[in-house]
């Protein structure tokens, strides 16, 4: 389906669109109106992106809602936007998380209201772009638009090293974004000089087959590298506590429930079908550091005294574990990833937002200055309790379905990485529960406790959604993974038929469209089917003559 303009755009481009009405015709000193027009332009947004969810195709693996316009024709440059079941989830996990923001700031943000919330909308059409992008420059239009209003959230909003934390934040990001793109130029002149089209069309460029060799592996690296600082896999995550701890709670939930997901999109969208044999070749490595970062992260996590870092570390552990699942490069592992990355934004981005609702009543986020709020502030205590278990993988709530699938493709790959990053769910509990302990049991250590007020109508708000959907997916998670198996498979299927390929040309050429979509359409009804993916289909011999759990022996490590 090609339209001139249609729902992606529309879902874009509103916020961008609210925020100039806002800079325009709400007057800076009515604070109130500037409230509430952020909160219903972002509402309307995700109102505007259900469709995306009722009207998806699950068992179509090609892109969907696609929109096409020439904007740069001269050049190879076109609008092309569109989404798969990769990308659907992320779009709609940032629709919604957006209003649930703006109301959690509702009293946290008290100076320059109006260019915070003008900063917020840009900020959501900037993420919103990024997942929909089909073209690599309104890709990088996207990448670096998103950038300048997250600045600002940190080092305007922020706490007392906002300037230190954002100017991390920015120049750790451009330095990724500077070899992206000149990674980006190299693959538009490598595909020009072969077929004689310039392009930066992404599924044009995806059904070009790369030779293997050092220009491939060098534009794999430098994506890589772009990617792997924004999920932040280790050892590029020390941007990261710096910016969660001085952004505001806002900040802080955005950054962790949709900007993070940006690098592991990144890889999934672009490292795995334009580089396959570069991500066979070092999906060791990422791998391996994968499973670095989950320990580590959840290590350095149960030291933590401040609430707001011991949640911010444990993003580098989760995020970890999406990483992982990703290179396992089988359906179980992927899809999990999938799903993972949609639920460390809902787990996550619940613990932000109750840490930031305690710190507005006691101004500290040391462990230390609580103990005893059960007693004081038992809603407030329940609730808490719900996202520290969704957070550590409790069956039955979300976390338990993303992990339970990426340890069981990582066990296919390498079974002893996989046990050492079984270890990262053990040292979830121990993190977690302990920090929960000595925040909301035992005794009243500090006066100033006995005074705390319960959850208000607008917090109870705030939270309900979200937990709501943690228990959704932890007791019902077909209804997520169903949207994506089909693409995953296509994406598997894309990745062997490509490294095929290559491994017998010794000058680039171009692959045919239908020799990486035929597998998935042939394989679309069964993979509805979440138990034929973890027993029929990893029994079934690939086109490489590997088995689907096991993809490339080359993934396994030296």
């Amino acid at each position: 389906m090609t339209l001139p303009i249609g729902l992606l755009t529309v879902v874009t481009f509103l916020p961008a669109l609210g925020a100039l009405l806002i800079m325009v015709a709400v007057p800076r000193r009515n604070e109130p109106a500037l409230r509430w027009s952020g909160l219903v332009v972002s509402a309307a947004t995700f109102v505007a992106s259900l469709p995306l969810w009722t009207r998806f195709d699950a068992g179509d693996a090609d892109m969907q809602f696609e929109e096409t316009l020439r904007w740069m024709p001269g050049l190879g440059v076109g609008y092309h936007v569109g989404v798969d079941g990769i990308s659907v989830l992320l779009v709609l996990l940032t629709t919604f998380l957006m209003p649930i923001t703006l109301a959690s700031a509702w009293h946290a943000i008290e100076d320059r209201t109006k260019e915070f919330v003008i900063a917020m909308l840009l900020l959501e059409t900037g993420m919103i772009g990024v997942f929909v992008s089909l073209d690599l420059f309104l890709f990088l239009v996207f990448w670096e638009a998103m950038l300048i209003p997250m600045y600002f959230v940190i080092g305007v909003w922020g706490g007392a090293n906002r300037i230190y934390a954002a100017v991390k934040f920015v120049l750790y990001t451009m330095v990724g974004s500077a070899l992206m793109l000149v990674a980006i130029l190299a693959l538009y002149y490598q595909h020009g000089a072969a077929t004689g089209v310039y392009t930066f069309d992404l599924p044009t460029l995806t059904r070009y087959v790369l030779a293997p060799g050092l220009a491939q592996t060098l534009m794999f690296l430098a994506f890589s590298l772009a990617f792997a600082i924004k999920v932040p896999l280790f050892p590029f995550h020390t941007w990261l506590p710096d910016a969660h701890v001085e952004a505001p709670t806002a900040g802080s939930v955005i950054l962790a429930g949709v900007l993070l997901k940006m690098g592991t999109y990144g890889f999934l969208r672009f490292c795995l079908p334009l580089f396959p044999d570069a991500s066979v070749d070092y999906g060791a490595w990422v791998y391996a550091l994968a499973v670095i970062g989950i320990v580590y992260g959840a290590l350095v996590s149960t030291v933590q005294p401040d609430l707001k870092k011991l949640v911010a570390y444990s993003s580098v552990s989760h995020l970890g574990f999406v990483m992982l699942g990703l290179f396992t490069l089988t359906p179980q592992g992927m899809v999990g990833a999938v799903i993972q990355m949609v639920n460390h934004g809902l787990s996550t981005g619940a613990l932000f937002l109750m840490v930031g609702m305690i710190y507005e009543r006691r101004h500290t986020r040391l462990i230390s200055e609580f103990g005893g709020l059960w007693g004081v502030i038992p809603a407030f205590s329940a609730l808490f309790l719900i996202a520290c278990l969704s957070s550590l993988g409790l069956p039955g709530l979300n976390g338990f379905v993303g992990e339970f699938l990426i340890l069981l493709g990582a066990f296919t790959v390498d079974k002893w990485l996989a046990a050492v990053a079984s270890t990262g769910v053990i040292l979830a509990a121990v993190y977690l529960l302990w920090m929960y302990q000595r925040v909301a049991l035992g005794e009243i250590r500090n006066e100033a406790n006995r005074r705390l007020v319960d959850l208000t109508p607008r917090e109870w708000a705030v939270l309900v959604p979200v937990l709501a959907l943690v228990v959704w997916i932890g007791v019902y998670p077909k209804a997520f993974t169903a949207k994506t198996e089909v693409s995953v498979q296509a994406l598997i299927a894309q990745v062997e038929s490509k490294a095929s390929v290559a491994l017998h040309k010794t000058a680039p050429v171009v692959a045919q469209a239908e020799r990486s979509r035929e597998p998935s359409r042939l394989t679309a009804e069964r993979s509805r089917e979440p138990s034929r993916l973890t027993a029929e289909r990893s029994r079934e011999p690939s086109r490489t003559g590997h088995r689907r759990n096991e993809p490339f022996s080359r993934l396994s490590l030296p």
